[in-house]
């Protein structure tokens, strides 16, 4: 059996970061979501900076699945260089009025302003959050272009 992969490209904006999450089993996309994290550029630039930035880019991170200690699963982003406890959650809003990260990622559905205050957040993610727990192994790798 193929191993299946996480794969995240990224559109990065001032406000945000959206991303088109693809699950991939060979050469064959079998699952795809959006996700939403914290923006990549902040003025003065602070390199990747928890409750302020996205997870740097262009590396191949390992994913575990985890249970937090409010008992919601989620799964743990391992090794992010200077970061720790980075997951994908349930949220729905990176920027805004009301935010649901302090540098994880927000897996849903589709984008759309949710609140109407302007930033682009995610909608469906306790759905999107569903489908990934019971696709995804235990670990397994994670590449964000």
């Amino acid at each position: 059996m193929t191993e299946k992969v996480a794969v995240l490209s990224r559109d990065y904006g001032w406000r945000e970061t959206q991303g088109g999450l693809f699950i991939m089993e060979g050469i064959k996309v079998i699952y795809q979501c959006v996700m939403l994290e914290l923006p990549k550029l902040i003025i003065p630039y602070k390199p990747n900076t928890q409750k302020i930035n996205c997870i740097p880019g262009g590396l191949i991170y390992i994913v575990k699945k985890i249970i937090r200690p409010n008992g919601d699963h989620a799964f743990q982003v391992m090794n992010v260089p200077g970061r720790t406890a980075v997951l994908w959650h349930i949220g729905n809003y990176a920027t805004g009025i009301k935010v649901d990260t302090e540098g994880c990622l927000l897996p849903g559905l589709k984008f759309i302003d949710l609140n109407t205050d302007g930033d682009i957040d995610v909608s469906g993610s306790t759905q999107a959050m569903s489908d990934l727990l019971s696709l995804m192994p235990d670990t397994f790798p994670f590449h964000i272009l």
